[in-house]
């Protein structure tokens, strides 16, 4: 009773912070197409019940991240008003072998300031040169009829996880569950908690912990866990998350984006990591979008970590040895993302401040040795899925592996060196990874020092600090 007490209080102590800002506007739209065309539609535009939780004085994104961009800017005008890098499922769709054959739709948001003016919403997609190009715009007037100004009463309570000062000042996470019935909400709670203790234990979220506040929300389901087509298992659950996505057994993701936004308005939030109530590993991230993982698994400190770390920050992943849902192949152009590069030029290399003088491009690492032992590791995962053996046995394969690379790496000379380490973004060759190891590598413990940094920056665009 006492902590529902507080996280209560808390969550008044937000929203009194936030009445001096605007109210929260939001742009719901279609995105459809197919591996060579896309389109997008209104869907509609609401205005959530909460006001604007962001940092007003930092509306502009300059960080270049994401597939895609969204600026708001004034119709009259033309002035940017605000601006957000993201990705999208669709995207990471369209890239697997189905977007060939069929046309499909996802639904999509983009939320941003209520602006007192009538805006035109722009939709920019990286083009060949990797630059934002206008791919849609939405004309957008916040007093129009048809905007959706009325929300029913939030069905449940947020509760306040940590909260360490005016959300309009942090970073806002929303933990949001899916799969837990009404007799399992104090194991969500348990479970954001302690996954939100350990995501504070791991640089740089550590040393920015009052940086941020962690809100948790969940709709109670009929029946514990999500689904798992692959095993038979269909779960009807409020969000929709569920294994399989694309054909990859452990990715975990939901396309209800209706689903989602309509419970997380009820919270301040920026961003947002779903717990899936199931001991099946897996989980998934979209940059701008949200992050998912399996709360019950062995792994699942690690799984809320990196998937958070795509989210968040738009980081690549940098293992190539394991099956992934996407085409691969092709040119290798150079990713936007932070942690990897297609190395056309060393001496520009994206993470060079980092690199120290005499440090060999591309750096020498024991990659065929890696290699060969991963090929084994992946036979033997594989044979486990496909037995439906006990998770408890996927686990131990998982720290027998994390062993034997430990191993393999602590010999080498440049186990914690800077440079560019041949593999990366599901790539064997053409693509290179800042260090030898991180967690968006293997199942880990750190950041390498990169990633660490682009996640700093993510940081820095939505937090004020302390004075």
């Amino acid at each position: 009773m006492l902590r529902t007490l507080l996280s209560l209080l808390a969550l008044c102590a937000s929203a009194s912070a936030l009445a001096a800002q605007p109210a929260t506007m939001r742009l719901d739209y279609l995105h459809s197409g197919n591996a060579r065309d896309e389109h997008y539609a209104i869907e509609r535009v609401v205005i959530e019940p909460l006001p604007w939780p962001g940092n007003l004085r930092q509306t502009i994104d300059q960080t270049n991240r994401g597939n895609n961009m969204v600026e708001v800017v004034d119709a009259n005008t033309g002035k940017l008003l605000y601006s957000r890098g993201f990705s999208t499922v669709f995207a990471e769709w369209r890239s697997t072998e189905e977007a060939a054959r069929v046309d499909r739709a996802f639904e999509e948001s983009v939320r941003f300031p209520k602006p007192e003016q009538p805006v035109r919403v722009r939709i920019l997609k990286r083009d060949e040169r990797n630059q934002f190009s206008l791919v849609w715009t939405a004309d957008v007037n916040p007093d129009a009829m048809d905007v959706v100004r009325k929300q029913p009463p939030a069905p449940v309570k947020p509760i306040g996880i940590r909260v360490n000062g005016p959300s309009e000042d942090k970073v806002d996470l929303l933990i949001v569950g899916d799969g837990y019935t009404q007799a399992e909400m104090p194991k969500f709670e348990a479970a954001a908690r302690r996954l939100a203790d350990h995501l504070f234990q791991v640089s740089p979220f550590k040393e920015r912990a009052r940086d941020f506040n962690v809100w948790a929300i969940a709709l109670p389901t009929q029946e514990s866990g999500v689904s798992r087509p692959s095993t038979g298992v269909h779960h009807a659950s409020p969000l929709g998350a569920r294994y399989d996505i694309f054909g990859s057994e452990r990715y975990v993701l939901t396309t209800d984006n209706r689903a989602l936004r309509e419970l997380a308005q009820y919270a301040p939030y920026e961003f947002i990591e779903i717990l899936v109530n199931n001991d099946t590993y897996g989980g998934g991230g979209i940059f701008g979008q949200f992050s998912t993982a399996a709360a019950d698994n062995d792994w699942a400190n690690y799984l809320f970590v990196h998937e958070f770390g795509h989210h968040f920050a738009g980081l690549a992943d940098e293992y190539y040895t394991s099956p992934v849902a996407y085409a691969t192949g092709g040119e290798r152009r150079e990713p936007w993302e932070p942690n990897a590069t297609a190395l056309r030029d060393p001496a520009r290399l994206k993470w060079k401040k980092f690199v120290k003088a005499g440090t060999p491009l591309p750096t020498p690492w024991p990659k065929q040795a890696y290699e060969t032992a991963s090929r084994a590791y992946q036979k033997e995962r594989a044979a486990l899925r496909a037995a439906n053996r006990p998770e408890s046995e996927m686990s131990a394969l998982f720290r027998r592996d994390l062993a034997d690379t430990n191993a393999l790496f602590s010999r080498d000379p440049h186990l914690h060196t800077v440079g560019a380490f041949e593999g990366a973004n599901y790539e064997a060759t053409g693509y290179y990874r800042p260090e030898m190891q991180c967690i968006m590598f293997d199942r880990s413990a750190a950041f390498c020092a990169v990633c660490a940094d682009a996640i700093s920056t993510i940081i820095d665009l939505y937090s004020r600090p302390e004075k």
